[in-house]
């Protein structure tokens, strides 16, 4: 298994090298590697058994080192990031050469993200080089959200786990990108339409399910355990199912007629934020029990509900 540590000397060394590094971010933790060194790059899309179609995100530490990485950056673009980052936001900019064609899956578009983590961003500003970071999990699976996710399925592929604790957001950053000067959501994620449409005005949203995806995470099944999982009324669901081994994951409401065991509440408040931090949690660890189906509910629409709730359909798809 991997080495968990604080160590970001370590994981500087290991990245300097050509080696990957699980690094924690605010959203999910993510398996790094040199964006600029492409046989550092496939070595991401091996661990991860990633198609080579699906791009990845490149994080930076900064703005400024973002404009060295892409030919310009529309002022709304700019706008985002003076508000949002360090963030849950990506934004899909045009590649400079220096990018590996590798990295964006043949686009001449490529994802930058500033991530809001005090370990991460010490990293990255202890590096010469940004790093391309898809989350750190085998392609498809559940995202992880702390470090013995990352160690219980690529612990013996990789080194080190740099550990920054439980992320805060719980799902992957929302992505944005530009054509003609309109803003298109090509992914929704943990910062809300409500919040960039505040500062840049009404947005599109354009959630691609196609095994040619603009941006990462667009394919239509994903994010998604081993396990069968069923959305709609849980009431119903749960007389439908009577006859199987079936947990719950329910918003904010426990199903009465179910074993406490046999079932999780996102959030007992309501609070689509808290929702959004435990959804990938709660997906692991009922995937892991023997329970046959997971039944589940959609959230409401506010706040993070839409991105939660893209999550849960790309779960249940087949």
């Amino acid at each position: 298994m991997a080495e968990i540590g604080k160590d970001i000397i370590k994981a500087k060394l290991l990245l300097e090298s050509g080696e990957l590094v699980a690094i924690p971010t605010e959203t999910v933790y993510g398996l790094a590697g040199n964006a600029l060194d492409p046989t550092a790059v496939v070595k991401i899309f091996t661990v991860k058994d990633r198609p080579h179609f699906d791009p990845l995100i490149v994080h930076v530490s900064s703005l400024d080192q973002a404009k060295n990485l892409v030919e310009s950056i529309p002022e709304k673009a700019i706008k985002l990031a003076h508000v949002f980052w360090p963030g849950p936001l990506t934004i899909l900019l045009k590649k400079k050469a220096i990018i590996p064609d590798l990295v964006t899956a043949g686009m001449d578009t490529v994802g930058i993200r500033c991530p809001d983590h005090t370990l991460t961003q010490s990293l990255l500003q202890s590096l010469s080089f940004p790093l391309a970071a898809p989350s750190a999990n085998p392609f498809g699976y559940v995202s992880p959200t702390q470090p013995s996710h990352v160690n219980d399925q690529l612990g013996n592929q990789i080194n080190y786990i740099l550990d920054g604790g439980v992320c805060q957001v719980g799902i992957e950053s929302t992505i944005i990108g530009f054509e003609n000067d309109e803003a298109i959501v090509f992914r929704l994620g943990g910062l809300s339409l409500e919040a960039i449409e505040k500062e840049i005005g009404k947005v599109a949203v354009q959630l691609n399910s196609s095994s040619n995806p603009k941006a990462p995470g667009q394919l239509k099944s994903h994010y998604a355990p081993q396990k069968k999982v069923v959305i709609g009324n849980l009431p119903e669901l749960v007389k439908k199912y009577a006859s199987k081994k079936i947990a719950v994951i329910a918003f904010s409401k426990k199903i009465e007629t179910i074993n406490p065991d046999h079932q999780i509440v996102l959030s007992q408040s309501g609070s689509t934020e808290e929702a959004a931090q435990r959804l990938f949690s709660a997906l692991r660890e009922l995937d892991k029990k023997d329970f046959e189906i997971i039944l589940t509910e959609l959230v409401p629409e506010s706040g993070l509900g839409k991105a939660i709730n893209d999550r849960l359909h790309r779960a249940a798809a087949q």
